[in-house]
């Protein structure tokens, strides 16, 4: 289900793109207004969509809480979303953008899906059925400090850094629109270094290609390992010669629509669900959030170079249908002994995985841009916890489940 850890060397390619993509940005709004949403009603069920096209911003959707934000309260935070990431271009002005709102309340008969009542097939009250049918997957390497592979990793770093500047006042002639993509070398089933870059920047028109590439090359040079760089000839910067127009006026964005950007750069599979804009009963979410978590924990505990986790879940249904794991074979212990370990120790149901992340509350928009994984620690975001470790550790060591 991911590229296997082989002896044989190989080149393997991940891409991400910055908070100023139409994407990337529809999907910082809708997470915006979940947060929003989320800090008057932990309880909200919100499945908020967002489309940017020029001179416009359409927000979709379903909602049902008892939080009540107008429709002006609405674009407000769209607008401010919008004047953060940087976008006060001819065509697209945070200030001046149309925002059409036409969300609506959630349909009765998902709701009775979600909510199941004491006189449901499940014991007790409290208990939350799955928002959708669909497979969660989770997937962690130990190739990065992010437990992530290493293009996707150092394409989000790259961007990241970019932004941060830009934004400071530090790059004041490129703008928000942007993208890169990194080919990495691999022997032995580890990174080496990499074969190519394209990096595409928006920019003001009055800079060159070349302006462009003597701009943006220290911030590669200072995010990749030493050592990794490849030949100049390898380096593609606005390889089109010219990125003026960018975001909203030269592409219509969509909520969901860099669901690999924000996972494992086709690293690993994609159950096939979006995230943002979501609530967390929503296992499109919260279910790729535990097994992420589950999967980085068994790396982190060094019980395999390689992890991934899929839980599947059915509408209205409270317990997972299936849980796959495969070590790729990394593994020091056994893909059942994992099983049996999860099993055992940690409550899979969707109630048991909000409680056990503390999902009911505005943490989402951070998440957004550069990857919902392998984040800076100082997001605090209790998926990339590495806490179970040593619970893993003592549980084979106890139970002498070991692979010799």
């Amino acid at each position: 289900m991911a590229f296997p850890l082989s002896k044989r060397s190989f080149i393997f390619t991940s891409e991400s793109v910055s908070e100023g993509h139409p994407d990337k940005m529809c999907d910082i709004i809708s997470d915006a207004l979940v947060d929003a949403y989320l800090a008057k009603d932990p309880q909200a069920k919100l499945a908020i969509e967002t489309l940017v096209t020029k001179e416009l911003v359409v927000l979709a959707g379903e909602i049902r809480t008892d939080a009540h934000l107008t429709k002006t309260e609405r674009a407000d935070i769209a607008r401010q979303c919008i004047r953060k990431i940087g976008y006060d271009q001819e065509g697209f002005h945070w200030g001046k953008i149309e925002i059409k709102d036409v969300l609506h309340t959630q349909s009765p008969d998902i709701a009775r899906g979600i909510e199941l009542s004491e006189s449901s097939n499940f014991e007790g009250s409290g208990n939350i059925g799955a928002g959708d049918q669909g497979m969660m997957i989770g997937y962690a390497t130990d190739e990065t400090p992010g437990y992530l592979p290493a293009p996707l990793y150092y394409s989000h770093r790259i961007l990241e850094a970019l932004a941060t500047d830009r934004k400071s006042g530090m790059l004041p002639t490129l703008g928000p629109d942007a993208k890169v993509q990194l080919s990495c070398t691999y022997q032995e089933g580890m990174p080496t270094g990499v074969a190519t870059i394209v990096l595409s920047h928006q920019h003001k028109e009055n800079l060159t290609q070349t302006d462009v590439r003597h701009t943006v090359m220290p911030y590669i040079k200072a995010i990749l390992p030493k050592g990794w760089m490849c030949d100049d000839d390898q380096i593609f910067i606005n390889p089109t010669g010219r990125f003026v127009i960018g975001g909203p006026v030269g592409d219509t964005g969509l909520t969901g629509r860099k669901i690999i950007v924000d996972t494992y750069g086709s690293a690993a599979a994609h159950g096939g669900g979006a995230f943002s804009g979501k609530d967390p009963t929503k296992v499109d979410r919260s279910g790729a959030y535990m097994a992420r978590y589950l999967a980085k924990n068994i790396v982190a505990a060094n019980l395999s170079k390689k992890c991934t986790l899929q839980i599947s879940y059915g509408i209205g249904l409270s317990e997972p249908l299936s849980l796959f794991i495969d070590l790729h074979g990394t593994g020091v212990v056994s893909e059942s002994g994992i099983e049996s370990y999860i099993r055992k120790n940690i409550d899979l149901s969707p109630r048991g995985i909000i409680d056990h992340l503390n999902l009911s509350r505005p943490i989402y928009q951070k998440t957004a841009s550069y990857g919902h994984f392998g984040r800076d620690k100082k997001l605090d975001l209790p998926w990339e916890k590495a806490d179970l470790k040593k619970s893993l550790q003592n549980y084979f060591k106890e139970s002498e489940r070991a692979v010799s």
